[in-house]
């Protein structure tokens, strides 16, 4: 090659790369600064402003508000918790609360959610969401990267660098330039404007683009009966956490999820009844353990077949939609209202729903929950076949 070549050939890959590093700083400046998915957002005004109902990258935005916010109260689970713990409620009138739970996520998802609330804050209570097939330490929530867990007091210096890599993305390009073109969607408002907690209207949208309560049923009780959980491994994971809160001094809720009655029964009817059994009796005597050195544990059992999780199904009210359930997996916040009640103290709740795992109570509870099983095949044969169908697919 002769020196004239050689010039313009180290010109040609000057202005190239000089060309990539303008792209690449412009991209990912239009995108930090738009932030479509508000991975870095709190308390501005974007966090008022309709959105599409799919929320996406929500780990990335209730990480960054913990460590913003710093609530003295925090909820955490999966998608039930989500969607059906009011974050304004009677129990913790005068104290921060932020739902930190998020869609699908694991044992070991809410674990990671709690170590970094513990690391950027003072936790005071904890209220945790759990359900026996989603007691795993799988990664349940695909968009929480455990780099988004604090692990030092430059938590937001990293972060910063964290969002600005994400930020190097071409859905998070596209997604940008929608919000700038005002054709992003306009369906409901981000978790993050109700500290937490699902827009009702955003959940709304997505029963209605499955065809309604009655086309979810079936669906709700499927996706339910996939979970590998519980785990003797989740387990010993769920033991460890306890002591650190208890060390800490954190007044801890464990409530079983009060899926729909045809969820129970589908564990039943797929052969997971006793390994459900055992799992509760393993909750109650951890928390008898802790209880016993003076911890403030209780573990509340919202599920089985109660007056609340036995609401007729549409299918069978002919009503479009259901009192207490969106379907199947997820129950309302005027649920939840009556769970923080029974778990806080104060308001009406059933006499039926919500019973405290612990060992001199519970060959009683589960005594009561065959029966109530067997009373519920008796009187609700509608739910019944269904739900054997679904099990009969697997």
């Amino acid at each position: 090659m002769s020196q004239q070549a050689g010039a313009e050939w180290r010109n040609y890959v000057s202005v190239f790369c000089a060309s990539s590093v303008l792209v690449i700083a412009a991209v990912t400046g239009l995108n930090y600064a738009v932030d479509p998915y508000l991975t870095h957002q709190w308390q501005t005004p974007r966090l008022q402003q309709l959105r599409p109902g799919r929320e996406k990258l929500s780990a990335w935005g209730k990480t960054y508000a913990l460590a913003k916010f710093k609530p003295v109260v925090l909820y955490v689970g999966n998608s039930r918790t989500e969607l059906g713990l009011p974050t304004r409620a009677a129990p913790f009138a005068d104290q921060d609360v932020f739902n930190g739970a998020l869609s699908g996520a694991s044992l070991g998802d809410a674990m990671a959610m709690v170590d970094h609330a513990a690391r950027v804050g003072r936790l005071k209570t904890l209220v945790w969401g759990i359900d026996a097939p989603s007691f795993t330490l799988e990664v349940g929530n695909t968009d929480f990267d455990r780099e988004l867990v604090a692990d030092g007091p430059f938590y937001l210096w990293r972060r910063m660098l964290i969002n600005a890599r994400r930020a190097l993305a071409f859905d998070m390009t596209a997604d940008s330039i929608r919000v700038l073109r005002g054709t992003f969607g306009s369906v409901c408002h981000s978790s993050l404007a109700s500290f937490g907690q699902r827009d009702d209207a955003c959940v709304h949208e997505r029963i209605e683009g499955l065809g309604g309560t009655g086309a979810a049923i079936v669906p709700r009780v499927r996706e339910f009966l996939r979970g590998a959980g519980p785990t003797d491994e989740a387990m010993r994971a769920l033991d460890r956490s306890m002591a650190e809160l208890c060390k800490a001094g954190t007044r801890v809720r464990l409530y079983l999820n009060p899926t729909h009655a045809m969820t129970v029964d589908a564990l039943y009817w797929s052969g997971k009844w006793r390994a459900m059994e055992a799992w509760q009796r393993s909750l109650a005597g951890m928390g008898q353990r802790y209880r016993a050195v003076g911890c403030d544990l209780r573990i509340v059992d919202f599920s089985g077949f109660n007056s609340v999780t036995t609401e007729a199904i549409p299918q069978v009210s002919k009503q479009p939609a259901m009192q207490y359930y969106w379907e199947t997996s997820h129950y309302r916040s005027k649920v939840g209202d009556i769970m923080l009640a029974r778990m806080f103290g104060g308001g009406d709740v059933p006499a039926d729903f919500g019973v405290e795992l612990s060992p001199d109570k519970l060959d009683g509870h589960q005594a009561a929950m065959r029966l109530a099983r067997e009373r519920y095949h008796r009187f609700h044969p509608v739910e019944i076949g269904m739900v054997r169908a679904v099990v009969a697919e697997r």
